[in-house]
């Protein structure tokens, strides 16, 4: 039976669900965070296990979490349950991470939507001429 009878991908459809360039994929393999398999020809082949995974790797990429954490925690998983208690802390860490990056993110937001406000404001005459940006934050009880 080959792979593709099995519900496998080749690296170009496995990429493709991902939208990531092929090397980004191979990438992944020489920094040991996916393994693929190798069918007859030694063509890297990937299945619906490994969707799960790199879908997992990805949204830690997307808390911040940095390369070498992320090879931790692929580590202590393949070392089994009596890892279980590093990777929480690891997980709880860019979480924490996350967070704080997370609200300064909201902040800038904020800020960003005050200025719009104001601008909107200062258009339909709402606000006079002479405010300036930081008077107004101080109105609506934003400080920067």
């Amino acid at each position: 039976m080959t792979h593709k009878e099995q519900n496998t991908l080749t690296i170009k459809e496995f990429s493709n669900i991902f939208n990531l360039n092929e090397s980004t994929i191979r990438y992944y393999e020489s920094q040991s965070l996916l393994i693929s398999k190798r069918d007859k020809n030694n063509r890297r082949y990937f299945d619906e296990t490994d969707v799960s995974w790199l879908k997992f790797l990805l949204h830690l990429k997307g808390t911040g979490m940095s390369l070498n954490d992320m090879k931790k925690y692929v580590i202590w998983r393949a070392q089994g349950d009596d890892t279980m208690a590093e990777r929480v802390e690891l997980l709880e860490k860019t979480r924490d991470e996350f967070l704080k990056d997370f609200a300064q993110v909201q902040h800038h937001l904020q800020v960003l939507n005050d200025k719009i406000d104001w601008y909107n404001d200062k258009l339909n005459g709402e606000i006079n001429d002479e405010e300036q940006f930081i008077e107004y934050l101080s109105k609506i009880g934003h400080e920067d």
